[in-house]
C-alpha cells in the first residue's frame, strides 16, 4: 500500500440499517451528526444505511423492492414516451 494516502483516525461507529432496526459496531472514518447508546452503555456516533446484509436480496433470499426517494418514480417519469 501506499503510504500516506490512508486516513489514521478510525474510530467505533454504529451502523444501523433503517429497513428492519439491524445495527453493528465497526470502525470508520465517516463523519455524522447523530449519535447512540450502544449495548454497552457508550454514546457512539450513528451512520443509517438503507440497505445491509440483514435486509438484502442477496443474503436473505427474498426479493425485496428498495424504492428510496421514488428514485423508481423519478425515471419512469423522466424516460416516459411522450
Amino acid at each position: 500500500m501506499k503510504k500516506g494516502i490512508h486516513p489514521e483516525s478510525y474510530r467505533l461507529v454504529v451502523f444501523k440499517d433503517v429497513s428492519n432496526d439491524y445495527a453493528f459496531l465497526g470502525k470508520s472514518t465517516v463523519d455524522t451528526k447523530d449519535t447512540i447508546v450502544w449495548e454497552d452503555g457508550n454514546e457512539y456516533p450513528l451512520v443509517k444505511l438503507e440497505i445491509s446484509n440483514m435486509s438484502h436480496p442477496f443474503y436473505t433470499g427474498k426479493l425485496k423492492m428498495v424504492d428510496t426517494a421514488g428514485r423508481i418514480d423519478k425515471f419512469n417519469t423522466r424516460y416516459k414516451k411522450k
